[in-house]
């Protein structure tokens, strides 16, 4: 059963597509629509448009889009039923008590109240005499029993059924538990503990729910850290350790580290704004959510190559999503823990001062290619020189150029001129491939190319071209006179694209009852790429109001596409059919 209209209107009145996504994006006024960085993808240049007369989104980048509740579902990770609740409590209304299927909602929370039971089990047993190997284990890296019981710390019993046994005594079903991704089915048909015989860190997402865990094994067995894989309540590459807890220091910055046990000790040591990945490098999603809260993120990873190589991956992301990236290097290979302790009663204040004193990320990329280089010899000189121009010719900021050109013109003895022909012209090689790349994708949408949500659209572009922009006067509030023209004129099989026709019918369905017809109104019926695609129909002609002649025009187009598709199929076409097209075309002629 769909959600009442009258509900649905009541929220997109309490949910202004401006006010909702400006808590994500830093929103500017351009004309009548806002425009901001894209949350959706990494993005130098605003292509993220908010249209306040649709109430509606659409980014020209990665091709997001849709209403509000499509953009909620996106950013917060959440299916359609959640992303309405989430909104409905935004806006202080009441959910309507019968609404339309919401199994997926009810095994998100089923999995959501089985992990906290899973998180209350995995701490009691750290806590009672079986739990006693975990718990020397958290006593040797010096955690004191208030941060074991804050990060709710646990420990899963060496027998692979102890959980699960608990879990089915509380109802929890096997499929439930598998999917949960805290049990699995062995060979012989039995329910088994995914994490037996591993100290346990609870991962906990920004509204305070156990969405996964990750346990540390104790022996020398692999692997040595097992994390859960994607549920339907977790996905690894959207989310980050302790964040609960670091979104809400009064820091404007983030100290992201590596492990479980690096964030827990720094946050005991007094560096709340400690966070980590999940058994992960760093992702473009996960960038983006700390862009939400902070603006410098500090990287503070092992000194070793693995953990240099996700520090370059990590500073690519998090410099693209527009935070400051600076980079802290603990001496002697520790790390943040061990130096901490080794320095006694001064180790917080010298960590702290570190972070303070850290390069930021252009200077330690130019330290490292220079580690690398011997400046004796000439060759050393211009490999130097050359890694150096490559790094400085990827800053946007030209005042930022200039200054790293000139230092490093005054390291080297090279003339600065010669330092800036060398970044211009990687820059410029940069900006050309660029522009193709642009052009292709550019082409590959307007032909429908590579259109996953319309496949049809690239074998019959000019009808689908027509198509759209019908669904598009559609949806800006025709009269009852053009919407009933319009469907005598154009009958839903006419249309040559599937997805278009079941998008046309949809609308019509609404229209020609009388009924509200939007994008929130549509929303429920289709997937959230649908809902995009969709968006990407109204963003097209959002520059100005299509007309009620412009419509008449698309509607010519597609009934001789129609007519032509009969006429060329001359099996199924009638003589009747062959006229008409013959007809058209003399008209067409005059």
């Amino acid at each position: 059963m769909a959600l009442p209209d009258q509900f649905l209107q009541e929220l997109k009145l309490r949910s202004d597509m401006v006010d909702v996504a400006s808590g994500y994006v830093n929103l500017k006024k351009r004309g009548r629509n806002y425009v901001g960085l894209c949350p959706f993808h990494s993005e130098k240049t605003p292509s993220f448009h908010v249209y306040p007369d649709s109430n509606s989104y659409y980014c020209f980048g990665c091709h997001a889009g849709g209403d509000v509740i499509n953009f909620i579902r996106g950013i917060e990770n959440l299916d359609y039923m959640e992303a309405v609740k989430f909104l409905a409590d935004r806006a202080g209304m009441q959910m309507p008590e019968a609404s339309f299927d919401n199994s997926l909602s009810k095994l998100r929370g089923r999995i959501l109240e089985l992990n906290r039971e899973t998180a209350r089990f995995y701490h009691r047993c750290l806590i009672e005499k079986e739990g006693r190997e975990g718990l020397l284990y958290f006593r040797r890296r010096g955690l004191s029993d208030h941060t074991i019981r804050r990060f709710g710390l646990g420990y899963s019993p060496p027998s692979r059924f102890a959980l699960t046994d608990h879990l089915s005594k509380l109802g929890y079903t096997p499929q439930e538990q598998i999917q949960a991704n805290v049990a699995f089915s062995s060979r012989s048909g039995h329910l088994v503990d995914r994490f037996a015989g591993r100290v346990m860190f609870p991962i906990i997402d920004l509204r305070g729910n156990v969405i996964a865990f990750g346990g540390r094994i104790l022996t020398d067995g692999t692997p040595k850290y097992l994390n859960t894989s994607d549920t339907p309540v977790f996905q690894k590459s959207r989310n980050l350790f302790a964040m609960n807890f670091a979104k809400n220091t009064r820091d404007n910055r983030l100290l992201l580290v590596e492990g479980y046990m690096d964030v827990i000790a720094l946050h005991q040591a007094g560096f709340q704004n400690a966070v980590a990945t999940l058994g992960t490098a760093l992702t473009q999603e996960q960038a983006q959510l700390m862009a939400r809260y902070v603006e410098e993120v500090v990287i503070c990873y092992d000194a070793d190559d693995a953990g240099q190589r996700a520090a370059q991956r990590a500073i690519h992301f998090l410099r693209d999503v527009g935070v400051r990236v600076k980079v802290l290097v603990v001496p002697d290979g520790k790390d943040p823990d061990e130096y901490i302790r080794s320095h006694g009663e001064q180790g917080v204040v010298r960590f702290r001062q570190m972070m303070d004193d850290s390069d930021n990320d252009v200077q330690y990329q130019l330290h490292k290619i220079k580690a690398r280089c011997d400046l004796s010899q000439p060759e050393g000189k211009i490999a130097y020189l050359n890694g150096a121009a490559e790094i400085i010719a990827q800053l946007d900021n030209s005042m930022e150029r200039d200054v790293y050109a000139g230092r490093l013109a005054e390291e080297t003895k090279i003339d600065r001129n010669a330092v800036m022909l060398q970044i211009n012209k990687l820059r410029r090689s940069r900006e050309k491939n660029r522009q193709k790349k642009e052009f292709r994708e550019y082409q590959q949408q307007v032909t429908g190319m590579k259109d996953a949500v319309n496949p049809e659209k690239f074998h019959h572009l000019r009808c689908a071209n027509a198509e759209e922009g019908i669904i598009a006067f559609l949806l800006q509030g025709p009269s009852d006179r053009e919407i009933k023209a319009i469907w005598q004129a154009l009958p839903p099989e006419k249309f040559r694209t599937t997805f278009n026709r079941r998008v046309y019918e949809a609308i019509m369905g609404r229209l020609l009852t009388g009924a509200p017809c939007g994008l929130t109104e549509l929303s429920g019926e289709f997937s959230s790429e649908e809902i995009s695609a969709i968006s990407r129909m109204i963003a097209k002609y959002s520059d100005g109001a299509l007309r009620y002649a412009d419509a008449l025009e698309y509607s010519t187009i597609i009934e001789q596409e129609y007519l032509k598709s009969r006429a060329e199929n001359v099996t199924d076409a009638s003589a009747e059919d062959v006229q008409s097209y013959l007809q058209t075309l003399k008209e067409q002629k005059k």
